[in-house]
């Protein structure tokens, strides 16, 4: 039986375990078997975190407006006034994507800071005035707060999904569940106006130990949400998503971000139940939902080993120091880290998503571009190893040879980080005739033998060594099928 449960340690769960039931109703339905597989098929991916924070070259993507002063926060709320991206194009954002080997791509819709990069039709009513006599007051206002009320007026999600298509990229959208510009949603999972009751009952809010001044310098407290507000905040959130699952055609995968309260998990419930009929093959990420969820999100670390449930999974790691725009080019990891780590989730039977961000004006970093090239060529050599693959029985043997298999089981792949040497040596994989080994990139055969316990690959001087980074080596079954 299918284990459709994420890991009970995974920090998200374990925020909303007590009041998230841990087996979904009997109505619900999980995304079908056919979209797991696809999910699984994907393998490498890139994660775009774009908001107001990009303005002020802000790491840690809007998280740092829970530090910021008072009048820092009253002229932060107020960039969206100057956001204008001349500099982006969605047909150059995926042509990138497209040589650099992705087979998908996620895109901030909305981060905790509650700007939004698609035409919304949905308004905030009530907004915090920082800068008010006497002390932050709720004020009352009527605007979307979207990409469309800025200079720039176009709808950013609109055109990445069109482009998408045309390099037939599946496609993610992120959204936050909380929203720190509209007060109605005070006061969940690290809004800037907290109340009483947070304090008196952390559970309901997910904020068991976890959260409740980890960030925020400094807090405000205000009163609770009125049942008027509460409604107000149910619908607009399930208004959003509607839009985003309606008017944007078919999403691969929803990216749902941290949680919202007990009080209101039922409806948020119904609001799940009902885009699963929207979009009835949607991968939803189990952040906020639990096990209504579909997939997990190991974030900035690789699982040290096979996933320890059957829901599939996807790493999601930044590549310079956050998910955001980083201006200095040294932080950013490399080509060899992104097919190192590719390499390691896939083996593991995971999927890996790198992370970047744009700056003001729509463009990433040349050291960004020039790592996504640079592991985009590895893979157009060694591609078949990494895509639409499945973990073999041994995923690894030793620190640098990983593996992985086709799903028609008649191909292993062994995958080293370093170049082996005059014989690549294996005791996870058995001699059988019909066996042919050959080196991705080549076409030569390479001469095979059993020596005790172990396959011994013979590996010519002159043999060329295509790519870098790590060598592919195919072990290919014409005659019979392998056992895994």
């Amino acid at each position: 039986m299918l284990n459709l449960h994420a890991p009970d340690d995974e920090v998200h769960i374990q925020q909303v375990k007590s009041y998230i039931e841990y087996d979904p109703d009997p109505d619900y339905q999980h995304a079908p078997q056919a979209s797991r597989e696809s999910f699984q098929d994907i393998k490498y991916g890139v994660r775009i975190h774009w908001g107001l924070y990009s303005q002020l070259h802000l790491r840690k993507e809007s998280w740092p407006f829970l530090k910021m002063s008072l009048r820092k926060r009253q002229a932060y709320q107020q960039l969206f006034q100057a956001f204008n991206p001349t500099g982006f194009d969605a047909d150059e954002w995926m042509g990138l994507f497209q040589r650099a080997g992705l087979k998908c791509f996620a895109i901030t819709t909305k981060h905790h800071e509650g700007f939004s990069l698609f035409d919304t039709h949905t308004r905030v009513k009530r907004r915090v005035n920082w800068a008010a006599s006497g002390g932050p007051q709720v004020e009352a206002c009527d605007l979307a707060y979207s990409v469309m009320e800025t200079p720039f007026k176009r709808d950013i999600i609109r055109e990445l999904c069109d482009a998408a298509r045309k390099q037939d990229l599946k496609i993610d959208f992120y959204f936050s569940h909380p929203d720190w510009y509209d007060a109605d949603f005070r006061p969940y999972c690290y809004h800037p106006l907290q109340t009483g009751r947070v304090n008196r009952c952390p559970v309901e809010y997910g904020n068991s130990g976890y959260h409740l001044g980890l960030h925020q310098s400094p807090t405000w407290i205000v009163a609770e949400r009125t049942p008027a507000e509460t409604e107000r905040m149910v619908q607009r959130h399930r208004a959003q998503l509607v839009e985003l699952l309606t008017n944007y055609g078919k999403i691969d995968m929803l990216c749902l971000d941290m949680w919202l309260g007990k009080d209101v998990w039922p409806q948020l419930r119904e609001t799940i139940k009902l885009l699963r009929k929207i979009q009835p093959d949607i991968m939803l990420r189990i952040r906020g939902i639990g096990n209504y969820g579909d997939y997990n999100t190991p974030e900035g670390v690789v699982p040290g080993d096979k996933s320890n449930t059957d829901m599939p999974w996807m790493v999601i790691y930044p590549l310079a120091r956050s998910f955001s725009y980083d201006p200095d080019g040294s932080f950013y990891k490399g080509s060899e880290w992104i097919i190192k780590n590719l390499v390691d989730s896939v083996a593991k039977g995971g999927n890996f998503m790198v992370g970047i961000g744009p700056d003001e004006t729509g463009r990433f970093h040349p050291q960004a571009v020039k790592d996504l090239e640079g592991a985009g060529e590895w893979l157009r050599v060694n591609g078949e190893a990494i895509y639409a693959s499945r973990p073999f029985d041994a995923w690894r043997e030793g620190p640098g040879i990983f593996f992985t298999r086709c799903k028609d089981n008649r191909s292993i792949y062994v995958i080293c980080l370093k170049w082996p040497g005059c014989f690549l040596r294996l005791k996870s994989i058995r001699p059988r005739d019909g066996l042919r080994v050959s080196l991705l990139g080549s076409d030569t055969s390479l001469q095979w033998h059993s020596e005790g316990q172990e396959l011994l690959v013979e590996i010519p001087d002159r043999l060329p060594k295509p790519g870098k980074y790590a060598y592919t080596f195919k072990f290919d079954y014409t005659l019979s099928t392998i056992a895994v």
